[in-house]
């Protein structure tokens, strides 16, 4: 019961509407302002006005501009959390799971996890296409990037899925009183945050059917687990390896990583496998190893009312404590 956790907080739509945007606002524009000073003092502005990640990682610096295109998720992070915290009264573990509290050990396994398959199939790749690489390896940048990544992309990724998965799956579930709603919602929108990405531009709107199946594979893995723990934990281990394993000139992460893809980009089956292919094997797994089960309820079924679900609540609570 995920998008039932809202009840646990103040919860009327109109929190919501004003969480969405004003946690929006402080993200994009209030977070950028670091990184707009700093182009500003670079002479970057005209690079920042075209949108040329490449011309503005060239002006600070790529570690630089990294860590602080980085912090604007890390200013939004803070927007969001203090939201819910100040205006819902929602506790951060009702957000993150429908658990007693955080399973990290989700999280773990489902970064190991997604980190192991992703590292093998960039190395199969280059392996495989030798003349699209660039070995890029150079120790002191890359262990800057290293520090960088580590303590940042997870922050960002967390900040997007307690934004898509977390806050607005609760509270347009809530709204709709149907799960499948927010699931397609959230997905759409997640898909949406990227339509600027420069990998778009290159490789068309026909990736977006990348970017939108991701985030409905992230919702399911929400919904099906009852928590956020493994898509936090498969967003972090996807953003983090590609930041570290391979950049290219024409993608959002532009970093000192170990390899460089200097082929030219073309939309192709490397793009719909993952969405067709990898991400159901890996539902599969997960539902295997979690024992999922009512995938018809759970994805699509009636969320509860707030006196059912504190009713259920109660029996739970009164069960496990005669247990």
């Amino acid at each position: 019961m995920y998008i039932e956790q809202g009840y646990k907080g103040f919860h009327e739509f109109w929190r919501y509407i004003l969480g969405f945007f004003s946690v929006f606002v402080v993200w994009q524009f209030v977070g950028s302002i670091p990184l707009l000073v700093a182009l500003f003092m670079n002479s970057g502005m005209n690079a920042m006005a075209s949108g040329d990640i490449s011309a503005m990682s060239e002006v600070l610096g790529v570690n630089t501009f990294l860590f602080l295109m980085l912090l604007t998720f890390a200013v939004g992070l803070i927007a969001l959390l203090f939201f819910v915290k100040v205006v819902h009264r929602q506790s951060i573990t009702s957000l993150t799971t429908s658990r007693r509290k955080t399973d990290w050990n989700r999280i773990f396994f489902s970064f190991l996890l997604w980190g192991i398959v992703s590292i093998a199939f960039i190395l199969i790749d280059v392996y495989l296409s030798p003349d699209d690489y660039v070995f890029n390896f150079n120790l002191q940048p890359f262990l800057i990037l290293l520090a960088i990544a580590v303590i940042m992309i997870p922050i960002q990724t967390s900040m997007e899925e307690y934004y898509m998965r977390g806050y607005l799956m609760q509270g347009l579930g809530i709204a709709a009183k149907r799960k499948w709603i927010p699931l397609v919602v959230t997905s759409l929108l997640f898909g949406s945050l990227h339509l600027f990405n420069p990998e778009v531009e290159k490789l068309g709107y026909g990736i977006m059917i990348f970017y939108i199946g991701t985030g409905l594979f992230l919702g399911i893995l929400t919904l099906m687990d009852e928590g956020l723990e493994l898509a936090l934990g498969f967003h972090a281990a996807n953003n983090l390896i590609t930041a570290l394993l391979v950049t290219a000139d024409w993608t959002a992460f532009q970093t000192d990583s170990v390899y460089k893809d200097i082929s030219d980009p073309v939309l192709g089956w490397d793009i719909l496998i993952p969405v067709f292919v990898v991400f159901p094997l890996l539902l599969f797994f997960f539902s295997k190893r979690y024992k999922w089960s009512n995938w018809k309820e759970k994805l699509f079924g009636r969320v509860l009312s707030k006196e059912e679900f504190l009713t259920l609540e109660d029996s739970e609570s009164q069960l496990a404590e005669h247990s």
